[in-house]
């Protein structure tokens, strides 16, 4: 089979199996072998790596994977894919194409059985509607991955970047900084892509952190609070906190844990950084014990 990557070749695919692209499976694929080329190696991936390809399409990138690495796993939930990937991939020996939900996936027993638990490198092509999930899903499941070199939306990788006081600082910009350090790799216009999306997207590696930049006694509780405090952004952080039915505390009790931040009362929760909501996480679980 020859190598996929441009728009004569993957069109050939398409119209050989009467492919039919599926709205609600958001798919854009990349055909352009130049930003290919950068995304594998921005996985700085060896023939040590075991990878998993997120949302392979027709194969295009898993050819590269499959190319640079030990083994690949590439999870597609379209089975409509799969008679094309398993011609598209049919050289090569070392990928398994998995017809799966990567919501539903056992990723960290896949993890086990073909790394022995050792860190793997993720690569994804991530459909714009559910990038959020399949990223939190990742990072929070304490799967042990060395790198996720991920295409998404660029304002979605505007706000896995920024830091305190701008309009894209959220909840995801914490989560993933917390996890791992982002890093913009490559602008991708839409032209790139069969058939071309309405927005731009951008190229992101996220490099796991050994250990969590900040300390905090209770994780979950940590992202309770930065979700209620951007859960209604205009509001101020402790307006916001007490109103998240989660929190058993009065109004006053938390601006006592807010003011012992060295904050004023009237403070905003896109303010903080992450080091503060680390701080003010553990206040306000001293302040749930105490009563």
């Amino acid at each position: 089979m020859a190598a996929l990557g441009n728009p004569k070749k993957t069109i050939e695919v398409l119209q050989k199996y009467h492919f039919q692209f599926q709205k609600k499976y958001g798919q854009n694929f990349l055909i352009d072998t130049r930003i290919l080329e950068r995304i594998v190696d921005a996985a700085q991936i060896t023939k040590d790596d075991f990878v998993l390809e997120i949302g392979p399409g027709i194969g295009t990138m898993t050819q590269y994977l499959c190319e640079a690495a030990k083994e690949v796993a590439a999870v597609e939930i379209d089975a409509n894919l799969i008679p094309i990937l398993q011609e598209t991939l049919q050289e090569y020996d070392n990928v398994e194409i998995r017809n799966e939900d990567i919501l539903k996936t056992d990723i960290s027993r896949l993890a086990e059985e073909k790394n022995s638990g050792r860190p793997i490198k993720v690569v994804a092509n991530l459909p714009y509607y559910i990038t959020t999930p399949i990223l939190m899903r990742i990072l929070e499941s304490r799967l042990p991955f060395a790198n996720i070199t991920v295409m998404v939306q660029k304002e979605v990788a505007d706000r896995m970047v920024v830091g305190p006081g701008t309009k894209d600082y959220g909840a995801l910009s914490l989560a993933v900084q917390y996890y791992s350090r982002p890093e913009i790799i490559v602008q991708v216009p839409p032209s790139c892509f069969m058939p071309q999306p309405k927005v731009g997207s951008t190229v992101v590696r996220l490099t796991r952190h050994e250990k969590p930049p900040v300390q905090v006694n209770d994780e979950a509780l940590m992202f309770r609070v930065i979700r209620a405090s951007f859960n209604q952004r205009r509001k101020t952080l402790a307006n916001g906190l007490h109103n998240f039915s989660q929190f058993s505390l009065e109004k006053e009790e938390i601006e006592s844990c807010i003011q012992s931040l060295g904050l004023p009362v009237n403070v905003r929760g896109e303010t903080l950084t992450l080091e503060q909501f680390a701080e003010l996480s553990n206040r306000i679980q001293n302040k749930i014990c105490i009563k």
